[in-house]
């Protein structure tokens, strides 16, 4: 596969377009996205799914400056696909021979059930692991649903239902049981459907779980793996369906959104109705995520390979200059917490944080060193998009940003309360990366200690002087009422 490659999606509502770069065989990220509203499908529904001539314009002059950017970043390969306002549309090889022939791009129309995969697959390879999920994509014109088991995509289904099409056909002429009518008989097509959770994919979702994000106060500002209340999802749906403009800006949406919000809420209150799910997770990733992983993933079963994560894998890549001091900085961490977890109380589940945490805590020295953990921090907050809760980006951030000496900040733990664990357990795991990091401030290549822990007390035997390990772990501030004390043999 090309270093970096370019997918484009062109749906009812919006072209999208990201140009991700791969750091490694597995690992990528994000070099450039842009986006532009064209509503290609506007009017096609009163006028038999026909496209409409200045849409189809507005689609072209964005696809060409996409195509622009895409050259500028010396992509070398470019995956463009097309769902429902094409896919619909008797006209649509007009449209489809005009961009080849005068853009040399090849637009690949995907039938529904393609278009829910490849979202499908992008949310069992993205979000953290689903035991049993429906993922829904409310587009402009269908709505695609898949059912997740662990990493498995077990069923796609896509309905002749979207924001454009329910507006146009009912909500401009003010016709809200008609539109309720067509939602349910639609809906009958999921009967036989079960899962313990509802994945939200596509604008409409976003739109809604971004608002209830700033409404809440919500201390990441993050929107990928944020789980809204479902309670307070459900009531702000019928606070928009209730909505005017003016009401619609104080909740939060965006203008950009007012025309279609509506019916898109009324889908998911139907959806919501409908089944018996009381777990919400919003998604970030969507169609051109799963056509980029489709082409990534093609020989592993659109699956990564067993205990791998991109995000990591990109940090580790870019930002970690010697990964064998990093391994032993986990490996260290990970054995104080087998030997000390018990007697500090830490629960077992955070000895993956911790290890991670260790694992990237040095990061932020390709920016900076005098100020690495500052930028290790923000490094981990930012880039640690897939695979993990906010309750583990917060927690191995804030590890990583107290990793030096000092325990977490009565102002950070303040801040994050909602999302780090109680304090006794965050400052037992941040006492024990310190410990571990003070340990290894001489960099050995391997480590030149073992440790023992007996009676309250960690033995570390050495045949070297370990001057300056005994030196930095007198300056890690040690827990109050520790009832850890460390000798040096």
């Amino acid at each position: 596969m090309a270093k970096r490659v370019a997918v484009i999606d062109i749906g009812s509502n919006s072209v999208r377009m990201v140009v991700y770069e791969k750091t490694s065989r597995f690992a990528f990220h994000i070099l450039h996205e842009a986006k532009s509203r064209v509503r290609i499908s506007q009017n096609a529904y009163q006028n038999g799914g026909n496209l409409q001539e200045v849409p189809m314009q507005r689609a072209y002059n964005a696809l060409k400056d996409f195509l622009s950017i895409i050259a500028s970043f010396k992509a070398r390969k470019t995956l463009c696909v097309a769902t429902s306002a094409l896919r619909d549309a008797p006209n649509k090889g007009e449209f489809l021979q005009r961009v080849k022939s005068g853009l040399g791009l090849a637009i690949k129309v995907i039938d529904g059930e393609r278009e829910a995969y490849l979202g499908a697959i992008a949310c069992a390879n993205l979000l953290p692991q689903q035991q049993s999920a429906l993922s829904i994509d409310i587009g402009g014109g269908s709505t695609e649903f898949s059912l997740i088991y662990n990493k498995d995509i077990r069923a796609n289904i896509s309905l002749n239902l979207g924001t454009v099409r329910l507006k146009e056909l009912f909500f401009d002429f003010n016709d809200i049981e008609g539109a309720k009518k067509l939602i349910d008989a639609e809906l009958e097509k999921l009967d036989g459907l079960d899962a313990a959770r509802l994945i939200g994919i596509g604008g409409t979702f976003r739109a809604i779980s971004y608002a209830i994000q700033i409404n809440s106060n919500h201390p990441l500002d993050k929107l990928h793996a944020y789980k809204p209340n479902y309670k307070e999802f459900e009531l702000f749906l019928e606070k928009i369906l209730d909505a005017d403009e003016d009401g619609l800006k104080k909740l939060g949406i965006k203008s950009s959104r007012f025309d279609v919000i509506k019916p898109g809420a009324l889908i998911l209150l139907r959806v919501l109705k409908r089944f018996k799910i009381k777990e919400l997770i919003t998604s970030g990733v969507g169609v051109r995520e799963g056509a980029f992983l489709a082409d990534l993933l093609r020989s592993s079963k659109d699956k990564f390979p067993a205990n791998f994560n991109p995000s990591v894998r990109y940090l580790l890549d870019a930002h970690i200059d010697d990964l064998s001091h990093t391994n032993l900085l986990a490996k260290v961490a990970k054995e104080l917490f087998d030997l000390t977890g018990d007697t500090l109380k830490i629960e077992k589940k955070y000895r993956y944080e911790l290890g991670l945490a260790a694992k990237l805590c040095m990061s932020g020295s390709t920016i900076h060193f005098y100020s690495y953990n500052k930028h290790s921090y923000e490094l981990i907050e930012d880039a640690l998009e897939f695979g993990f809760t906010h309750e583990q980006i917060v927690l191995i951030a804030t590890l990583a940003r107290f990793s030096k000496r000092k325990l977490p900040s009565s102002s950070h733990v303040e801040r994050f309360e909602a999302l780090l664990p109680d304090i006794s357990q965050l400052n037992a795991l941040s006492y024990l990366l310190s410990l571990s990091v003070a340990l290894l401030s001489h960099r050995p290549r391997n480590a030149d200690f073992t440790l023992h822990f007996e009676n309250t007390t960690l033995q570390v035997t050495s045949k070297n002087s370990l001057y300056l390990a005994r030196e930095s772990v007198e300056k890690v501030e040690v827990l109050k009422n520790n009832p850890i004390k460390i000798s040096f043999l």
